[in-house]
């Protein structure tokens, strides 16, 4: 380094430390791809606003977003909504949880032995195709018609894309990576755990997810059951009192929900999955 180079390093140095610390700045969050999702429907609720209020269309079956927000704020305002969402998302969280587990646990125990996929994975792949509605008067005759039957429908709508995802990932595990585990000696719980799961774990957080996502769609036939509160009640009741305005506002509390609960499972994933170089679709 020349002595011109090594003094222009010295003044940039002494000028950066007369200048002191940078300014601490708050790093925001990018609400862009936020509000870039909430174009659409918000256009289309506009829209339709409009044209109710314009008197194109009475809005009778299908009310305005202004009458939906009305029925929503009364429900929340009255304490009415809050124990229905809870004892929706208990259920969900419940069934999810036993589901979950069960599923994965099925799912290993096929990848890893031939014998259980031959003698198990048929049987399950035929219930697999029952409809959820299917199975609850079963259920009633099994379980009762308190918390119990619920929580099993929901588990068994869980259960099927967490095994099917499962076992599918450990099945599509590169030969060559576990391979490469064996010559560094490495066997049983070490060989999964540092070997299996990080391959597998991309897989089975989409499983997850979907199974997630199905676990609110049997909610709805669960509290179908003789529910007394829940947020497939209040679809019953707007129903049979004939409020379409109700019936929308708790479909789009299942849909806030379910986002919610999505967006929960993703952060709690995150950090294991940092490691990840994928495709991000055209960045």
């Amino acid at each position: 380094m020349t002595v011109e180079a090594t003094a222009g390093l010295e003044n940039g140095t002494l000028a950066t430390a007369a200048a002191g610390p940078r300014p601490w700045r708050v790093a925001w969050p990018d609400w862009r791809p936020l509000l870039l999702g909430l174009a659409l429907p918000l256009l289309a609720a506009a829209g339709w606003e409009i044209v109710v209020q314009a008197g194109l269309a009475s809005g009778r079956l299908v009310p305005p977003p202004s009458r939906v927000a009305a029925a929503l704020w009364k429900l929340a305002r009255s304490g009415e909504l809050w124990p229905h969402v809870g004892a929706t998302a208990a259920r969900v969280g419940a069934g999810f949880v036993l589901g979950g587990a069960a599923g994965i646990l099925s799912g290993l125990a096929a990848s890893y032995s031939p014998l259980f996929r031959r003698l198990v994975d048929p049987a399950l792949q035929g219930l697999r195709a029952i409809p959820s509605l299917a199975w609850v008067p079963l259920f009633l005759l099994w379980l009762g018609i308190f918390e119990t039957s619920k929580v099993a429908l929901i588990a068994v709508g869980v259960f099927f894309p967490v095994y099917l995802g499962v076992m599918a990932a450990v099945l599509g595990v590169d030969r060559k990576i576990v391979e490469v585990g064996r010559i560094y000696r490495l066997s049983g719980l070490a060989l999964a755990r540092r070997i299996l799961l990080p391959a597998i774990l991309p897989a089975l957080v989409v499983a997850l997810r979907t199974g997630l996502g199905l676990g609110w769609m049997f909610v709805v036939a669960a509290e179908y059951m003789g529910a007394s509160e829940g947020i497939g009640y209040l679809l019953v009741d707007g129903q049979q009192l004939g409020k379409p305005d109700q019936i929308i506002a708790a479909i789009l509390v299942f849909a806030l929900l379910g986002k919610m609960a999505d967006a929960l499972l993703m952060a709690l994933f995150k950090p294991a999955l940092r490691w990840q170089d994928a495709y991000q679709g055209g960045r």
